[in-house]
């Protein structure tokens, strides 16, 4: 069974719906004793980062995540959710995240062409750097669907794949039992859902 964290930031029928659509058990729940139950997690996340970890931490979701993945669970955060396993985020102001990951999440405003407009929203293929994971069905090229205006930096050691937006931007993450999607794989039609199989399959 996967468990969908419930903090009150997400996607969550979305993600619940795919989950189903491959033939995976999936609970949403803000439950620590399902939550440590469960086979694997994934955090969700829409809007701003400092909502979104006042929120964990508010629900007691943070420490139900962190358990997980230091206890070696398969942990995958989408979008938001993918931001907050960093050191850190410039969203407006420095906030600390979950630090799981190395890295700091940066607005795009500055450092992207200034023709490219803010945010980020649409299909983008994805340029796969390190294949296998929860990248295994998938190849460079497959598009993935994104909605976003800050991005990871300085996540080298944990990146697997990029998408170009007048930058290669960091698009997916992996190291050990801890994953990341900047993009919605549940938005994402095919390529989307075996993005989740895969992840659904590890152990």
């Amino acid at each position: 069974m996967t468990a969908i964290v419930d903090y009150g930031v997400g996607n969550l029928f979305s993600l619940s719906s795919s989950l189903a659509a491959i033939g995976e058990e999936a609970a949403v729940t803000r439950d620590r004793g399902e939550i440590a139950a469960a086979e694997r997690v994934i955090l969700p996340g829409v809007g701003a980062f400092a909502d979104a970890r006042r929120k964990l931490a508010e629900t007691g979701m943070d420490e139900a995540v962190l358990a997980a993945a230091e206890g070696g669970k398969p942990l995958l955060g989408i979008c938001l959710g993918m931001q907050l396993l960093f050191e850190r985020s410039c969203e407006y102001g420095e906030h600390a995240g979950l630090a799981l990951l190395r890295g700091e999440v940066v607005g795009m405003a500055g450092r992207i062409p200034p023709e490219l407009p803010i945010p980020h929203i649409g299909w983008n293929a994805l340029d796969i750097r390190r294949p296998g994971g929860i990248l295994k069905y998938v190849k460079s090229g497959d598009c993935v669907y994104f909605v976003h205006s800050y991005y990871a930096e300085g996540c080298e050691e944990s990146l697997t794949a990029t998408a170009e937006y007048g930058l290669p931007l960091a698009a997916c993450v992996s190291l050990g039992n801890v994953h990341g999607c900047q993009f919605h794989p549940e938005k994402s039609g095919k390529v989307g859902l075996s993005i989740l199989k895969a992840f659904c399959e590890l152990r």
